[in-house]
């Protein structure tokens, strides 16, 4: 346990941190998430809507911290081919 003031604070303030970024985080798996189950579907169009919506929202992690931008890079390509496949 800390016991210098700064500690204590640093503490305090990792805990309030370590709970946004999990909003942010389980945000980001949510949009992924709408996007691969459209992909299940079969339907393009919801796909392609919810791969636009999902793009900004992977970034948007990426400018706050939560994800490496090589990460969600690779999310949306790879998500991206996928919904390009469906016919």
């Amino acid at each position: 346990m800390a016991n210098i003031q700064s500690a204590k604070k640093r503490v305090r303030r990792n805990a309030r941190r370590t709970t946004i970024n999990h909003a942010r985080i389980g945000r980001i798996r949510t949009f992924v998430k709408r996007v691969e189950s459209a992909i299940e579907s079969g339907d393009k169009e919801a796909a392609q809507q919810a791969l636009k919506a999902a793009q900004p929202e992977i970034m948007r992690g990426v400018t706050k911290g939560v994800l490496h931008r090589n990460t969600a890079s690779r999310k949306v390509s790879r998500m991206s081919a996928r919904v390009k496949a469906l016919s």
